[in-house]
């Protein structure tokens, strides 16, 4: 069977591989719609355009470029260090190879994303870390509220014995202090009611948080709205994204106290849509990115791989708790959430499926 022109171009319009053919001047000739989604170009509008209009790499990658049109010779690269048209940073493997065709020469670019690998690696290992936890914790706190229980119900009966009621103050620190270890142990569980989801507009999840704040720094901390208004709804249960994200900001308001003096402190929360986002091993054709950030001091390196443990806390008075309880929220809401921090800034990422139906990357 003979394949068409027009088959060539279905086959190379539904490769997940970033595709792109230049000239001898070095000129877009065809992009596939998923070199588009990588550069964040359209590949109509691009064509003719000379490739350091579409990205940016070292000039010394430009002459290689020429080289390859010049002696017909292949070549690849590792870890390339790209800017896109966006300023986004990516780094990409990629390569190239010469095609004589009519009497010139064409350049033949495969661009294969490095960023998503490393990052998808990065979050299964998470999501590892996480499974794993959570069976640390179901066990240990099997461990902790059996006896915990037996200690409670036999100070009730002692405090039944007792001659004088003076005495009771004992049994009572006995029973308030068993009911705190079990209030403790039920937070680290996380809750087990399943999410009421509705279609909810993400922004009045985000503005909730911030009268909430405001209220609570009195004006003593800056907050900034960066909104997409163009972002649909999403499929969330609202008053557990409320305690995800409040949770994030409430972290972000104590690490920037001592700068609240000078009123420096400043919060930003920016919603955008992503394209083209793998969460786990499922690639969702469209997401919603909410990022908290903050320029206080940062986050401990040292701190930064067990951030989502529960107990883990960078405060001497911080139960932990806080953020293993968000990444509890977003996990069942089959999201994801990632931290980026050195002093001045520090970014968390909750990323939201916007649609249904997903596919296998």
């Amino acid at each position: 069977m003979t394949i068409s022109d027009a088959q060539h171009r279905l086959l190379l319009d539904n490769l997940t591989t970033a595709t792109l053919l230049l000239n001898g001047e070095l000129r877009l000739e065809y992009m596939n719609p998923a070199a588009e989604m990588l550069l964040a170009v359209s590949g109509q509008r691009s064509h003719g355009q000379f490739i350091s209009e579409l990205f940016t790499e070292s000039a010394e990658a430009l002459n290689s470029l020429r080289q390859a049109v010049e002696q017909a010779h292949p070549f690849t690269k590792r870890e390339a260090q790209l800017t896109s048209l966006t300023g986004q940073p990516l780094t990409v493997d990629y390569a190239v190879t010469p095609i004589l065709h009519q009497g010139q020469t064409l350049l033949l670019l495969e661009v294969h994303p490095r960023d998503r690998l490393l990052r998808i690696t990065k979050e299964e290992a998470q999501l590892s870390k996480q499974e794993t936890t959570k069976m640390l914790v179901r066990g240990l706190a099997h461990e902790i509220k059996n006896p915990l229980g037996g200690i409670r119900g036999a100070a009730q009966l002692l405090a039944r014995e007792l001659p004088e009621d003076g005495l009771r103050d004992y049994t009572n620190v006995i029973i308030e202090e068993a009911d705190r270890l079990r209030n403790l142990v039920d937070r680290m569980l996380g809750s087990n009611k399943l999410p009421a989801l509705a279609m909810t507009n993400i922004h009045e999840v985000l503005e909730r948080v911030c009268s909430l704040v405001e209220a609570e720094s009195q004006g003593g901390i800056t907050l900034v709205r960066d909104y997409d208004p163009s972002l649909p709804d999403v499929l969330v249960d609202p008053e557990q994204m409320i305690q995800a994200v409040l949770n994030i900001v409430r972290n972000a308001m104590q690490a920037i106290g001592g700068q609240n003096e000078l009123r420096l402190g400043r919060i930003t929360l920016r919603s955008r849509a992503v394209r083209q986002f793998t969460i786990g091993h499922v690639r969702h054709r469209l997401v919603a990115r909410v990022e908290i950030v903050d320029n206080g001091p940062g986050i401990p390196a040292e701190l930064q791989d067990t951030l989502f443990y529960p107990m883990v806390s960078g405060r001497p008075d911080g139960t932990g708790l806080g953020l293993a309880i968000t990444q509890n929220i977003i996990s069942q809401h089959q999201g994801l959430i990632e931290c980026e921090s050195h002093p001045g800034h520090t970014a968390f990422s909750i990323y939201l499926p916007l649609e249904q139906g997903a596919i296998a990357p």
